[in-house]
């Protein structure tokens, strides 16, 4: 009788395996947010199988991500922002908590401005309600976290223009801290244009105090955050696979 051994094909046992997906979450107090982010890696695993995806918090929960990419020792690994816009944490936290590792590793853009992030946007407004209203009378705030950095004011207001092309309607970015309108100020900004049905689209990547803030001052509908969408699982992965081809490993880029 053949070995259980000899039963695996050769070509399976010299797999190599790819690189690590270490998905970079901001890190939050709210336990909603943790439990969303782990369904999140389940679905990116369910699509991706074999692919080694790991989760690092920048802040507030376990694990943060020098403890991960250390768990990974010397091993490849892409490092893929949970994170809307370009800011301090991409720009900044991220790449030096990568360039301290031992592991070699790549940092990927952040997750927005994309279409898919659209097509999570439009499907949590469907559910919300949204569509049940004349476009001449309707409109939405996309209402993120906010930044300082005016790149990450400039990729909102990219996906706010994104979303206004696909829903035919008016799409105001506002901002629940360090930028404004805040939400309040946009509401009043589409009120005052005649638009009697305003919908805020939670531009989040799970809930937290910030989503829970913003839906407060929703005068009408408002939408779910982006949380277990497909679409964010589409494009965690997408992230992954650019970064492997077009961004140089942190290592070099620190020679450099």
């Amino acid at each position: 009788m053949p070995s259980q051994l000899s039963l695996v094909p050769p070509t399976a046992a010299r797999r190599p395996v790819p690189p690590a997906l270490v998905v970079v979450a901001h890190g939050s107090r709210d336990p909603r947010a943790l439990s969303t982010v782990r369904a999140l890696l389940d679905r990116v695993r369910a699509l991706r199988p074999g692919l080694p995806v790991h989760l690092g918090h920048i802040e507030l929960n376990a694990p943060l991500l020098p403890d991960t990419l250390a768990a990974l020792g010397d091993r490849e690994a892409v490092l893929v922002p949970l994170l809307l816009s370009r800011g301090y944490h991409v720009k900044r936290d991220i790449p030096e908590m990568a360039a301290a590792a031992r592991a070699r590793t790549r940092v990927a853009a952040p997750l927005g401005p994309h279409p898919l992030l659209v097509d999570a946007l439009q499907s949590r407004l469907t559910e919300a309600g949204w569509g049940r209203t004349p476009r001449s009378s309707s409109a939405v705030v996309l209402a993120a976290a906010g930044s300082r950095d005016p790149d990450a004011k400039r990729d909102t207001a990219r996906t706010a223009h994104l979303l206004a092309a696909r829903l035919g309607v008016p799409v105001l970015p506002a901002y629940a801290s360090a930028a404004t309108p805040t939400v309040q100020s946009a509401v009043r900004t589409l009120l005052a244009r005649g638009r009697r049905h305003i919908a805020l689209s939670s531009y989040f990547t799970a809930p937290g105090r910030f989503a829970t803030e913003s839906t407060q001052s929703a005068p009408w509908i408002a939408a779910a955050p982006l949380g277990t969408h497909p679409a964010m699982a589409q494009l965690l992965l997408h992230r992954y696979e650019e970064a492997l081809t077009t961004s140089p490993a942190v290592r070099e880029l620190a020679s450099a």
